[in-house]
């Protein structure tokens, strides 16, 4: 790695800026928390999930798992009609970094794992993603995290040097991925750390507290 100045800041979405989990729908649905969990882990996994990330329409998605589990069908439905309610909301504490972030100067990209279809519905529910120069997303692009080529695609659109990047995510994975191609990485648990790593690296100023939780 070398010296260069960082001036780029990449951030993750989902769990990092926008809580995210499909058991705030769920719950309403699933009386037994057990059978919910079965239901996530069996049925609506994250496997599943992921291939809508990669581009895989919702309509061949749901039809796909109705065929294997007729008897769920209409809980299979709602992961996809009633996707809005899995969203928790803003981390108010990253949201806070990324406005100072903003105020700085410091230039702000997005990559994210996220369905094309249900991306638009974010877009509209939370201002702040207009604070992104780019925002680059899985499903428009067919391609998932921590594939390396939607990193490298991010960094030819938007001319980025990677050694002057910093990419934060919530999946370790990710973030190695992100650092074998020469980025500065940051693996996010909460606003506190990351707020403490944006202050070591000079890109905020030490003295402000954040929230640790949105």
């Amino acid at each position: 790695m070398t010296g260069k100045r960082i001036d780029t800041v990449i951030f993750d979405l989902g769990n990092v800026l926008i809580g995210w989990d499909p058991r705030r729908l769920y719950r309403q649905l699933i009386e037994d928390e057990a059978q919910m969990e079965w239901f996530l882990r069996e049925v609506c996994n994250s496997e599943w999930n992921e291939q809508q990330d990669a581009g895989r329409p919702w309509a061949e998605a749901t039809a796909l798992l109705r065929a294997r589990f007729p008897e769920h069908a209409g809980l299979i439905d709602a992961y996809h009609l009633r996707w809005k309610e899995t969203l928790l909301g803003p981390i108010e504490g990253s949201v806070a970094l990324l406005s100072e972030l903003k105020a700085r100067g410091v230039r702000l990209l997005a990559l994210t794992n996220w369905s094309q279809e249900t991306f638009p519905v974010a877009r509209q529910l939370y201002p702040f993603l207009q604070w992104f120069e780019g925002i680059v997303v899985s499903g428009e692009e067919r391609l998932v995290k921590p594939d390396p080529r939607i990193y490298q695609l991010l960094l030819k659109r938007y001319s980025v040097d990677p050694a002057t990047a910093l990419y934060i995510d919530d999946s370790a994975r990710n973030v190695a991925a992100a650092e074998m191609l020469g980025m500065h990485g940051w693996w996010f648990r909460d606003p506190v750390g990351l707020r403490e790593r944006l202050v070591e690296l000079g890109l905020l100023e030490s003295g402000t507290r954040v929230m640790s939780h949105g």
